[in-house]
């Protein structure tokens, strides 16, 4: 099997990821090597794309079949408590803090990752952006369209 090309992302969940990382402060969105990421500061903090189970690459994604896959950032205890947790959650092969998230159109709860996303960010954007989400009249924090 070849590598998918990025399109094969849903639109739905490219829209709905655009909606939560558009909104956060000097946040940008471009193409990977695969699939879509979001940066600050050229740190990425929400990446997705369609894993390829064939690949020796996507071992670590636990999928026999393609499926949609968004990796982020985790501190701490958030972190310990999302990679022991199971389906749809798992440790990415790389990285200290990455964790990765089977996106299913029907199962995902957009609020969970709205709010993980959120923190990714927070865990990678400098002090005084990070900081701006604390002022909560801007909705930085809420609910994504659905």
């Amino acid at each position: 099997m070849t590598r998918p090309p990025d399109d094969e992302v849903p639109l739905d969940t490219l829209m709905r990821l655009r909606a939560i990382c558009g909104r956060l402060p000097d946040a940008y969105e471009e193409r990977a090597w695969t699939g879509t990421r979001w940066r600050v500061r050229a740190r990425t903090f929400a990446h997705v794309y369609v894993t390829d189970p064939a690949r020796p690459a996507a071992t670590h994604a636990h999928a026999a079949a393609p499926t949609t896959t968004l990796t982020f950032r985790a501190r701490g205890e958030e972190f310990e408590a999302l990679t022991h947790a199971g389906p749809p959650f798992f440790r990415m092969g790389w990285g200290a803090n990455v964790v990765g998230m089977h996106l299913d159109e029907a199962a995902t709860d957009w609020t969970e990752v709205a709010e993980l996303l959120v923190e990714s960010y927070r865990a990678l954007a400098p002090k005084k952006l990070a900081a701006l989400l604390d002022d909560d009249e801007q909705g930085w924090t809420a609910t994504p369209l659905s």
